[in-house]
């Protein structure tokens, strides 16, 4: 699907212990620059168009990995105009 702007990626990680998709959740929302939108039940969760024009990144439908105890995917959404290599050339001068 075509997207004005933004970028959306399903993310896999693995952590040291298994966490709970309810843990997770309350780490990543406690996290800077990071906005939590996971509510199944209402179909919740980020879209490109919630990350136009915004610094954070958005992050939502946590999900346990059903085959690895300590796995986790989730889905994250940023304005690409903002994060990732567009602005990097803007940045690395300053750096």
């Amino acid at each position: 699907m075509p997207v004005r702007t933004g970028h959306s990626e399903s993310v896999y990680i693995e952590t040291a212990r298994p966490i709970s998709p309810e843990e997770a959740r309350g780490a990543l929302s406690k996290s800077r620059g990071i906005i939590v939108m996971d509510d199944p039940k209402n179909n919740v969760y980020p879209l490109p168009k919630d990350a136009e024009g915004r610094d954070e990144v958005f992050v939502g439908r946590v999900r346990r990995d059903p085959f690895v105890k300590n796995g986790l995917w989730l889905w994250v959404v940023a304005d690409n105009l903002r994060k990732g290599a567009a602005p990097m050339p803007c940045r690395l001068p300053n750096a």
